[in-house]
């Protein structure tokens, strides 16, 4: 079976840290490593922690909103621009979603929830009114009460993003919130999303904001109607990102749901990731299959890692998933595979063309490659525990960390959003960052996400989020899904910390 290997600028190759930095202790007379496997070592990878002050060198309070040039690392505040029923929301939560994976701490502000909390009860398009002083007070307040939010969080929360999420339909109001940033020292990042196709809005009326609360109690005909209305209030007042008047202003401007983009004034790393990743989502109905390899003979041995082949249970799963695939009726589906020896055995079945990307690689045990639970414990208590401390930001001696392995995932997230129809055929910890990413799960939750073997996680994107089944193909296999023991301390007894390890031969 021929197949294609996926070109190196997505090898996720990156310079190894240092053996003494990422593993063991070192000598102070000699810089050699220490070779003792159960050689106490300090955590040395901790996450960063964000100390950002908006006032330096001792300035009063009263001269931090002087200072318009940002620090490098001083929080952005993405200011969403358009008409109701643009997709405004379904991006905000998807750069969210994308930012807090990629681990940046984000948040997303929906003015629109605001007001709903504020009134409870939605009557009618009247509401949003240009002429409607009552409704245009209540507005503003609920923007303002969502702004002052922002600065909590940017200030005092430890976030770096905020996504500020409402219409922003006018140059004054913009400038408000600019104004706020400059007060607080945030950049200022806006993403406007302009659409005059009919059936876009339409659909997008349908599919999304019909099931607002807004309309629980109205029938279809009359909550598209009060919301055509609704989107009628604000396009008089309507004034677009301009090239001339905004030229000084950064941000993306989305055209026809991502037909055309112009792009202004990127000033940062942040704002150059999140142009990138906008420029790569669609909106095109799809399916996003997901599956470990065949059960391979180091899972039955409860090892992990290395590069084994499958056993004749795990053969079978390739030949069942082949049946399945047929069962869905998929033309166009693209499969992509691992470098490794069980994903491309399993793909091999399929009796189709796969694509290899050396970044499905599973995760890098390190020193610990090949080697059961029980054996790490024996010899590397320590690591052990340390792993059992903080999963996701653990690496392995020599090895990697799931934090590593989502930066690695990033080009495969990226391409996936391009595409349409894929099966990815992987391993069990990158399964769980990529599930991670499309279920918007936390770093803590993502390192026990259960991947079972023999079992075809099917993702489809809706309005906000994504629908998943999961499809049991019915073949046996041993469980290699373990769960954190509750005793993760160092001086714990070896029972304890074998607890949760699943049965193997």
């Amino acid at each position: 079976m021929k197949h294609r290997s996926h070109s190196e600028q997505h090898s996720g190759k990156r310079p190894r840290v240092p053996a003494a930095a990422a593993s063991t202790s070192t000598s102070p007379q000699d810089g050699m490593e220490d070779k003792t496997p159960s050689n106490p070592r300090e955590l040395t990878q901790n996450p960063l922690k964000k100390i950002w002050m908006p006032c330096k060198n001792g300035l009063p309070e009263k001269h931090i909103s002087q200072r318009k040039v940002c620090m490098t690392n001083c929080p952005t505040l993405i200011v969403t621009v358009g008409l109701p029923a643009r997709g405004k929301t379904y991006i905000s939560k998807k750069l969210t979603r994308y930012l807090n994976w990629i681990g940046v701490p984000t948040r997303e502000f929906n003015v629109g929830q605001y007001r709903r909390e504020f009134v409870k009860i939605y009557k009618s398009f009247e509401f949003f009114r240009p002429d409607n002083e009552e409704g245009l007070k209540i507005r503003r307040q609920c923007a303002s009460a969502a702004l002052n939010d922002v600065r909590q969080y940017l200030t005092e929360e430890g976030g770096q993003v905020a996504v500020f999420d409402a219409t922003n339909t006018t140059r004054e109001r913009r400038e408000t919130i600019i104004q706020f940033a400059e007060q607080n020292g945030f950049k200022v990042f806006f993403v406007e999303s302009v659409c005059e196709d009919p059936d876009v809005i339409q659909e997008n009326i349908v599919q999304v904001k019909l099931s607002s609360p807004d309309y629980a109690n109205c029938n279809t005909e009359e909550a598209v109607e009060d919301f055509l209305k609704r989107i009628k209030c604000y396009e008089n007042s309507y004034e677009t990102l301009d090239e001339v008047l905004d030229r000084d202003l950064s941000y993306i401007k989305i055209m026809d749901v991502g037909q055309r983009y112009m792009v202004n004034r990127v000033l940062d790393h942040i704002q150059s990731r999140i142009v990138y990743y906008l420029m790569n989502i669609h909106i095109t109905p799809r399916s996003i299959y997901l599956c470990r390899h065949g059960e391979s003979e180091l899972n039955v041995n409860g090892r992990i890692g290395g590069d084994s082949g499958l056993t004749p249970r795990g053969k079978a799963f390739g030949k069942k998933l082949s049946q399945f695939l047929e069962t869905q009726g998929i033309s166009d589906l693209k499969v992509w595979t691992s470098q490794m020896k069980r994903t491309i055995q399993t793909a091999e079945a399929l009796n189709v063309p796969y694509e290899q990307w050396k970044v499905l690689n599973e995760i890098d045990a390190g020193v610990c490659e090949e080697m059961m639970y029980e054996e790490i414990q024996d010899h590397y208590p320590l690591e052990f525990a340390l792993r059992d401390q903080d999963k996701y930001r653990y690496r392995y001696p020599k090895g990697e960390s799931y934090e590593d392995l989502v930066q690695r995932l990033e080009p495969v997230i990226m391409e996936l959003e391009r595409q349409e129809n894929v099966l990815v055929v992987c391993h069990q910890a990158v399964m769980r960052c990529l599930l991670a990413y499309f279920l918007d799960k936390t770093a803590e939750e993502l390192p026990y996400l259960k991947c079972p073997l023999h079992t075809v996680l099917k993702l489809t994107p809706v309005a906000y989020g994504c629908k998943v089944e999961s499809i049991s193909l019915n073949v046996e296999s041993v469980n290699t899904h373990r769960e954190r023991p509750e005793n993760v301390e160092v001086s714990r007894m070896s029972k304890e910390a074998l607890l949760t390890v699943p049965a193997h031969q």
